[in-house]
């Protein structure tokens, strides 16, 4: 079997980013001869300590610096390397030697005349899959019911902190039909879905150059579906010192991004969580989440009736309702403005409505799901002051928003948390509008009409109205939500 592995272009890039400009550390900043490839040699020995590792140094007869590909998906830098190669086959180890006057590259073919899988007895390799007895190899699907599996962010970033994918938020998408059967034995890759794979516009524009042009657009979560079946077998090489996997073949994880190699960020037993770099969108990074398929069980959320309230009198609230693009002024412990008729309390919980379009406060739960059969009525009084300016015109969030003034309402919703950003698309929504000012107001929001839903946990308030950017001073107290 051979195994030869060539540069992609994203090697090629990073490797000269990261090299180009070593030699000129030299003193000597003079533009020298561009090097020769009859210049340049190295040598590949056998470890003593084992054939299949081979130590490679460089012999070239000028002086540069060393940056080798070493044939099975590893790279380096330096007057020497070293790697190891489990599998027999012939590998091209490739040396570019940089120079001031420019670089050469020279290429030589290394045989590995045996296997030696003990090289693959390691923890990293044993982790993903389940180490060299279990020659059914292990499966790893995403972790489709725990928030974070899927995201995106800056491609030099940390983090998918442009958009993380809540519990479920791909639900109806081939996403989750993907599965990675990693056997150590072999370095196989079994991949199967159910002959489709999930991406963007610009990724389904990139498989469509490939061949694969039958994307359909997804109703239920966005982007597309493409028919693509993969091949019956395909092997991967685990880098453990640059920590990174590459899939062979084109493979991907199942999401098209136009790579086949990941940098691996954990891999345990339990998690393996990856990173890309995409080649179809420019400074696009993707991260994925995967799990044991066996392990990739819905969680059992309990649903329970526990009654909910606060009337804001302590500096430390009983319910710390978290704010949204709030006015600097809020404040959950604030004199009452008019302390006389529904309510005489000293302290009230002040709202104050920026210029914001989607301001609002909200209480999550956390551990359970709201029981609606039982506890359904969200109460509480409001004060709607009169010297807010509910006549002019302001800006909108779109064309869409056909409200453009501060409104005298109050609206109470309750949502899904772990749709993150999509938690309105399920949401239900009671409005107050039109409620007399300067006075306050004892107001109930009955969700009765849904107390079959299981999946609500989050209570957003909002006054004013949204979309638009009028801004306002509101208070509410004694606020309860119980049967």
């Amino acid at each position: 079997m051979k195994n030869i592995i060539k540069y992609s272009l994203w090697a090629i890039v990073t490797v000269f980013a990261l090299t180009s400009c070593d030699p000129q550390e030299s003193t000597d900043y003079a533009l020298g001869e561009t090097p020769t490839e009859s210049q340049l040699s190295f040598t590949a020995t056998p470890s003593t300590s084992n054939s299949n590792i081979i130590d490679f140094a460089n012999t070239s007869e000028i002086n540069g610096v060393a940056v080798w590909s070493l044939g099975n998906g590893s790279n380096a830098k330096g007057e020497a390397a070293s790697s190891k190669y489990p599998m027999a086959g012939t590998y091209t180890v490739t040396m570019t030697l940089y120079t001031s006057g420019g670089s050469a590259t020279i290429s030589k073919a290394i045989t590995i005349a045996k296997n030696d899988f003990s090289l693959l007895n390691t923890p990293m390799y044993n982790a993903l899959t389940g180490g060299a007895s279990n020659l059914q190899g292990k499966t790893w699907v995403f972790d489709q019911y725990n928030d974070g599996h899927f995201g995106v962010g800056p491609a030099g970033g940390d983090s998918p902190s442009w958009w993380s994918c809540p519990a479920g938020g791909k639900d109806g998408s081939s996403l989750y039909t993907q599965e990675f059967t990693f056997t150590q034995v072999g370095v196989k890759l079994t991949w199967k879905n159910n002959g489709s794979v999930y991406t963007n516009a610009n990724g389904a524009a990139g498989l469509k150059a490939l061949g694969y042009g039958n994307a359909v657009l997804n109703p239920t979560v966005g982007d597309y579906d493409v028919v693509y079946q993969p091949k019956a077998s395909y092997t991967f090489n685990l880098n453990e010192a640059d920590k990174t996997i590459t899939l062979s073949d084109g493979a991907f994880f199942g999401h098209y991004a136009g790579t086949s190699t990941y940098k691996i960020i954990t891999l345990t037993d339990d998690v393996m969580y990856i990173k890309c770099v995409s080649t179809v969108e420019s400074g696009n990074g993707w991260w994925y989440r995967l799990v044991p398929k066996e392990k990739n069980v819905k969680p059992v959320v309990p649903l329970k009736a526990i009654a909910l309230n606060d009337n804001f009198e302590s500096a430390t609230t009983t319910l710390a309702f978290v704010p949204q693009d709030m006015g600097t002024h809020t404040s959950a412990n604030y004199s009452n403005p008019s302390p006389m008729g529904l309510n005489t309390s000293s302290k009230v919980y002040l709202y104050e409505k920026g210029t914001a379009f989607y301001a609002n406060l909200s209480y999550t739960v956390s551990g359970y799901k709201f029981d609606l059969s039982k506890v359904n009525k969200v109460r509480m009084k409001v004060f709607i002051p009169s010297y807010n300016n509910y006549d002019d015109t302001f800006a909108t969030a779109g064309d869409w928003v056909t409200i453009n003034q501060l409104q005298s309402q109050v609206a109470v919703k309750l949502q899904n948390n772990g749709l993150g950003g999509n938690a309105y698309t399920t949401q239900t929504e009671i409005v107050k509008a039109n409620l007399a000012k300067d006075k306050w107001l004892s107001l109930e929001f009955d969700f009765s009409t849904v107390k079959d839903r299981t999946d609500y946990d989050k209570i957003v308030i909002q006054f004013g109205a949204e979309g638009h950017a009028a801004p306002g001073i509101f208070f509410f107290d004694d606020f309860s939500f119980s049967e």
